[in-house]
């Protein structure tokens, strides 16, 4: 029966739901809207000139991994607290866990690639080792060997059960990288929207950056809804796997 419920399971997860199509509309329109917005609306800047453009993947890309990341840390925090068994949600929160870091994985690449774009307009080089750039660049090593134990071989519940663990040390990271230009002297500039005084950016630019935030958190939305239906597929694969090689070593004692 088990069997029956797994290929029925594995069938739904194959098609996309209405909802996730439109979400995955939605956010290419808005994509497109960004890219009209932050290449033609808003204006140059007056000091960083036509790079300040970068601001509009930079910043969004940053902000997505940042919440990302935590979505690992809480998820995993709920796996280890719910237990790894099969049979309760447990299994649902290791599958949040690892489609969060996957894609939060693929935005700070994104913010890394493009603050080094950024840097070499701006600096004159690719790359400095100071504060943010160095934090950043840890945590992206950091969550890299998250995924890294995610596809160790080895027993799924032990292995899902470590991966959580290893996410939660890696959030140790996140409040390091995003407060490192206040507690150290650093190349990069302050946060441009800040609570305790006006922000560094507005009208055009302002309105184009929050509209790249919400542009980009569909995206992110849409990539981690397919994600998790990949991990379950896995799973089943993995799970099917293990009982036809039962059921190969039950036939060989029975033929033996």
């Amino acid at each position: 029966m088990s069997g029956a419920t797994d290929r029925g399971d594995s069938r739904h997860l194959m098609t996309s739901s209405v909802a996730t199509r439109i979400l995955g509309w939605v956010g290419l329109a808005a994509m497109a809207v960004m890219a009209l917005l932050g290449l033609v609306v808003s204006p140059r800047d007056r000091i960083q000139g036509e790079a300040v453009r970068l601001l509009y993947i930079h910043v969004p890309t940053i902000w997505v991994a940042y919440g990302s990341f935590v979505l690992t840390a809480v998820a995993s925090a709920l796996y280890l607290w719910r237990g790894s068994s099969r049979e309760d949600r447990g299994r649902h929160y290791d599958r949040i866990a690892g489609a969060a870091g996957e894609v939060a994985v693929l935005f700070l690449a994104l913010t890394l690639v493009t603050g080094m774009l950024w840097g070499r307009i701006t600096w004159g080089v690719f790359w400095q080792w100071d504060a943010r750039l160095t934090t950043t660049a840890l945590m992206f090593v950091s969550y890299l060997g998250y995924l890294a134990i995610r596809n160790m071989p080895a027993d799924i519940e032990a292995r899902s059960k470590r991966a959580a663990i290893a996410a939660l040390l890696a959030a140790v990271n996140i409040p390091i990288v995003h407060f490192s230009v206040e507690w150290w002297r650093t190349l990069h500039q302050k946060a441009s929207i800040r609570s305790d005084r006006n922000s560094e950016i507005t009208g055009d630019m302002f309105a184009t950056l929050m509209f790249s935030l919400l542009a980009f958190t569909l995206v992110a939305a849409w990539l981690m809804i397919h994600r998790y239906r990949l991990v379950r597929l896995e799973e089943i694969r993995e799970e099917e796997g293990l009982a036809l090689a039962v059921s190969a070593r039950r036939a060989e004692g029975v033929n033996a």
